[in-house]
C-alpha cells in the first residue's frame, strides 16, 4: 500500500460531513424547499443539493461500519466488550450534545415565535425519553443512535466480508425499508409508539449498509491492500461511475419535481432509489481508486469530520436568526448558510479539538474520566522513577 493512512477512506468522510451543512442549508428555515418563492429561484438551491447530498448520513454509516471491521481485525475483541468500546465512542458524546442543543434550540425559538413550545417539551419526560432513544434533540442528532444500533448486528456483517454477494442484501433491506415505511404511514401516526417502530424499522433494515461496508472491506482484503493488484479493483471504475451518473440523473428528476411543486418528492420512488444507493456506488468508486494520488490535506482536515456534523446547526440557527425579516434570495441564503456553517464550525472543532477537556465532545480525545486515569497512571510512574 503507498501509505499507511487510508487517503481515500478519509476523503469519504470529509465528504459525508460536508455534505450534511450542504444539506441542511438548501432548505428554508422551516425545512422546505422555499415553498413562497418561485420556481425560478427555487432551482439553484436545489441543484446544489442534488449535487452535495449524494454522500447522505447514509456514507457516515458505511464508514463507520467499515472501519469497525478492520479494527476488529486488528485487534479483536468480544462482542461485549465490542459494544462497551462502541458506547463510550458514541454515546456519551451523543448525551453531552443531547442536552445543549435541548436547550440551545431555545434560542432560535424565541426568535421564530414558539419558545413556549419548547420549554413545555423540556418539562415532558416523554420529550426527554425521545431525545435519548431516538435522538430528536436537533434534526441531525439521529445519527448516532441509530449507528450503535446497526453496531449490534456487526457479528451478522463480517459473514459478507468472505461472501461478498451478501453486499446486494443492501437492495433487499431497502426495498422491505420502503414497503413497511408506506404501510406504516398509511396508519394513524398518533399513538406513542410509532416514531419508535418507525425507528426500528429503520435500524433493521439498514442493516443493508453493514453488509455492504463488510462486503467491500471484503474486497480491499482481497485487491485493495496490495498496490500490485489495484488494477483488478480499478478496472470497474468505469461501470460503478456510469450506475453513479444514471443514479445522478433520477436524483436530477426529482430535484425538477421539487421545483416545479415546491414540495419534496418522497413518493418518487425512482427518487428514493438514487437517494439511498448513492452512498454505496460512492464509497466503491473510492475505494476502487485508493491507490491514485489522494491531497495529504484531505487526512489532515477529515478528523474534524465529525465534529463538522455534530456542531454545524449551532451555525446554521444563528444565519437564520440573523437573516429572518431580510429578502435574500433563496440561492444567497444557501450559499450564506453553506459557508457560514462550513467555517464556523470548522472552527469551533479545531478549538475543541485542541482543548483537552473537549476534545472527546467531538471524538477527538480520551472521555473526562479516562484523563483522570491516565494522569494518575502517569503522576505514579513519575513518582516510582
Amino acid at each position: 500500500m503507498a501509505s499507511e493512512r487510508l487517503t481515500w477512506l478519509d476523503a469519504l468522510r470529509l465528504t459525508a460531513g460536508v455534505s450534511m451543512v450542504g444539506l441542511h442549508s438548501t432548505a428554508d428555515a422551516a425545512g422546505q424547499p422555499f415553498a413562497q418563492w418561485e420556481m425560478a429561484d427555487r432551482i439553484a438551491p436545489l441543484l446544489i443539493r442534488a449535487l452535495i447530498y449524494t454522500a447522505r448520513t447514509e456514507l457516515f454509516l458505511i464508514i463507520s461500519i467499515f472501519l469497525l471491521l478492520m479494527a476488529l481485525e486488528r485487534r479483536p475483541r468480544t462482542y461485549r466488550a465490542t459494544l462497551s468500546e462502541q458506547a463510550r465512542r458514541l454515546l456519551v458524546p451523543f448525551a453531552f450534545w443531547t442536552v445543549f442543543y435541548a436547550f440551545y434550540s431555545l434560542i432560535k425559538a424565541s426568535h421564530f415565535g414558539y419558545e413556549a413550545t419548547i420549554w413545555a417539551e423540556l418539562k415532558s419526560p416523554r420529550t426527554w425519553i425521545e431525545y435519548v432513544l431516538l435522538g430528536t434533540s436537533k434534526y441531525h442528532m439521529h445519527f448516532l443512535p441509530t449507528l450503535f444500533g446497526l453496531v449490534l448486528f456487526y457479528p451478522f456483517f463480517r459473514i459478507a466480508k468472505t461472501h461478498i454477494w451478501l453486499g446486494a442484501l443492501v437492495v433487499v433491506c431497502l426495498l422491505i425499508k420502503r414497503e413497511l415505511d408506506v404501510f406504516l404511514w398509511g396508519y394513524s401516526t398518533d399513538w406513542a409508539g410509532f416514531e419508535y417502530l418507525l425507528r426500528a424499522v429503520k435500524i433493521v433494515t439498514y442493516t443493508g449498509y453493514g453488509f455492504v461496508a463488510a462486503a467491500l472491506l471484503g474486497v480491499w482484503d482481497r485487491w485493495g491492500r496490495d498496490a500490485a493488484l489495484a488494477g483488478r479493483m480499478a478496472q470497474w471504475f468505469p461501470v460503478i461511475f456510469l450506475m453513479g451518473a444514471m443514479l445522478f440523473l433520477i436524483k436530477l428528476a426529482a430535484t425538477f419535481k421539487t421545483a416545479q411543486t415546491g414540495a419534496w418528492q418522497h413518493g418518487y420512488v425512482a427518487g428514493y432509489w438514487a437517494d439511498f444507493l448513492m452512498p454505496c456506488v460512492l464509497f466503491a468508486g473510492c475505494l476502487v481508486l485508493a491507490h491514485r494520488e489522494w491531497p495529504n490535506l484531505i487526512s489532515r482536515v477529515a478528523k474534524y469530520s465529525f465534529g463538522i456534523y455534530l456542531c454545524h446547526p449551532i451555525f446554521l440557527d444563528l444565519i437564520e436568526i440573523a437573516i429572518v425579516g431580510q429578502s435574500l434570495s433563496p440561492i444567497s441564503q444557501v450559499l450564506l448558510k453553506m459557508v457560514g456553517g462550513l467555517l464556523g464550525s470548522i472552527a469551533l472543532v479545531v478549538c475543541l479539538g485542541r482543548l483537552a477537556p473537549f476534545a472527546w465532545t467531538i471524538g477527538l480525545g480520551p472521555l473526562p474520566w479516562q484523563r483522570v486515569v491516565r494522569g494518575r497512571v502517569s503522576t505514579e510512574l513519575g513518582v516510582s522513577k
